[in-house]
């Protein structure tokens, strides 16, 4: 199958700059683009007491300029491979990720969703959730997961 349209979510994550790396060589392979998508999860930075005014004054816009940058980063990196690449920003206020993602994956016409996943098991899954695994069983198109090669966990190197 060629893959035309690859939506890929990124976060900053090692195991997102994989999946990024490996989006870009099957869009390479297929003549195909790739959408770099980001998710701002201002929920996942607040304490609960900021003053409505500090939150939107500061703590917003510095996720917002954060999220602009890691997008900016990664185009390049893909353009640079000669991939035709674009981006998009979303502002989650109250979704989860995983549903924001299907659904633009959706609304774009992706016909490929390309995802970084640490491939936790047992109990750290479960109190981590997985917003892959819940992608990968709504999504409408197929899904491609990607872990870090062994060894490659960005970990500090021996010396």
């Amino acid at each position: 199958m060629s893959y035309q349209h690859l939506l890929v979510a990124v976060d900053g994550s090692p195991t997102s700059d994989h999946a990024v790396t490996e989006a870009t060589g099957l869009a390479k392979a297929s003549g195909g683009r790739i959408r770099l998508l980001n998710v701002m999860d201002p929920v996942a930075h607040i304490s609960g007491f900021e003053r409505p005014e500090v939150y939107s004054q500061d703590v917003l816009p510095r996720l917002r300029k954060a999220g602009e940058a890691l997008l900016r980063q990664t185009q390049e990196r893909v353009a640079q491979s000669g991939v035709p690449v674009d981006t998009v920003l979303i502002e989650n206020m109250d979704a989860r990720v995983a549903q924001l993602v299907v659904e633009h994956a959706q609304a774009w016409g992706a016909d490929l969703i390309v995802l970084g996943t640490h491939g936790r098991r047992g109990l750290a899954r479960v109190l981590m959730g997985s917003d892959a695994e819940q992608i990968a069983r709504t999504a409408p198109v197929p899904v491609l997961l990607v872990r870090l090669p062994a060894g490659a966990d960005g970990g500090a190197a021996s010396a």
